[in-house]
């Protein structure tokens, strides 16, 4: 079940990032309060899942996968470079949650 919030509260990493940017220095109120929300209940879960995971392990994990979704939702949604090198790296950057996951 930790493995389980720890994923979701790294894709809530994600969108909290997502809604800072949108938030625009917190003046558009509704990104504001996306970023708010998520941002608690990222860090709830995280704080949940390292009852049962040791910190490196779940901090870097959770670390990756908010960094790997944010710059995905960049490329896809907002027109940032898709480039080889770009996806290269978050390709090792997935393998080594993988790898954190696996030997864990």
């Amino acid at each position: 079940m930790a493995w389980i919030v720890l994923v979701v509260s790294g894709l809530l990493e994600t969108a909290w990032a997502i809604a800072l940017d949108r938030s625009v220095g917190f003046r558009r109120p509704v990104p504001s309060v996306v970023f708010a929300v998520t941002l608690v209940l990222s860090m709830a879960g995280l704080a949940y899942a390292l009852r049962d995971i040791p910190v490196g392990t779940g901090y870097a994990v959770w670390v990756g996968i908010g960094m790997v979704g944010t710059a995905v939702v960049g490329m896809v949604a907002l027109n940032e470079s898709a480039s080889l090198p770009r996806i290269a790296c978050l390709l090792l950057v997935i393998a080594g949650v993988v790898g954190l996951r696996i030997y864990h």
